[in-house]
């Protein structure tokens, strides 16, 4: 009696769209503060001299700590990003290939393997062998690409408007059942065609970087 009398007192979790609608909110206006911020103000303040990396664009490396942490922070959010991104490509080809070669053991056998405190670990040889080649050959290519900040700049602007704000949009339109050329309904529209015109913007001027930097690229050697 006493637990549930306990179980009855407490406060119930939120729903589930709710916590996710909470999330996006501040995850997406958190990282379009930071990029409108660091996009504006460095091109109010350096034009078209504005450097990719406001922490070392000008030649200062101090305090090394504050350089040392923003490099830490940068890793920890790319490896996330990596494993998230890439996941559903391991996943396709692992199972292209269970179906395409459903008798080989080396692509379907588990191997359990005892691993002292925690129990047996089970590893598959051909995901192994395959992750390593993929991390292995995107970390090459990588290299071989020293404009980093033009040909990222150019794969955000072809992702920000369908992934972030026509797709969100239109879905929201159709589940809501929102009516045509209601008040929402017009300002959704124009910001979906504002943020085109913004991803169109970035878009060309990520071609104009990249069409500048390719006329002084050299293989593994980062372009200053």
């Amino acid at each position: 009696m006493a637990y549930h009398e306990l179980q009855d007192t407490l406060k119930s979790s939120p729903a589930e769209n709710k916590v996710m609608k909470k999330a996006s909110f501040i995850g997406v206006s958190t990282t379009t503060l930071f990029y409108v911020l660091c996009g504006c103000i460095g091109y109010a303040a350096f034009g078209n001299d504005a450097p990719g990396n406001f922490l070392t664009g000008f030649g200062f490396y101090e305090p090394f700590w504050l350089i040392d942490f923003a490099n830490v922070c940068i890793a920890i959010h790319l490896i996330g990003a990596y494993q998230v991104f890439c996941q559903p490509l391991f996943g396709f080809v692992e199972n292209w290939c269970y179906n395409r070669w459903p008798e080989n053991g080396f692509i379907t056998v588990e191997h359990a393997v005892n691993v002292p405190l925690c129990g047996a670990y089970y590893i598959n040889f051909f995901r192994v062998v395959w992750r390593t080649v993929y991390v292995i050959v995107t970390a090459v290519v990588a290299m071989i690409f020293p404009f980093f900040n033009d040909f990222l700049g150019l794969i955000g602007a072809a992702s920000f408007w369908p992934l972030t704000v026509y797709f969100p949009v239109e879905m929201y339109i159709v589940q809501s059942k929102m009516r045509r050329f209601s008040f929402t309904w017009t300002w959704l529209k124009i910001l979906s065609w504002a943020c085109l015109i913004v991803s169109l913007v970035a878009a060309a001027g990520s071609i104009q970087g990249l069409a500048k930097d390719l006329k002084t690229y050299h293989p593994f050697k980062t372009q200053q």
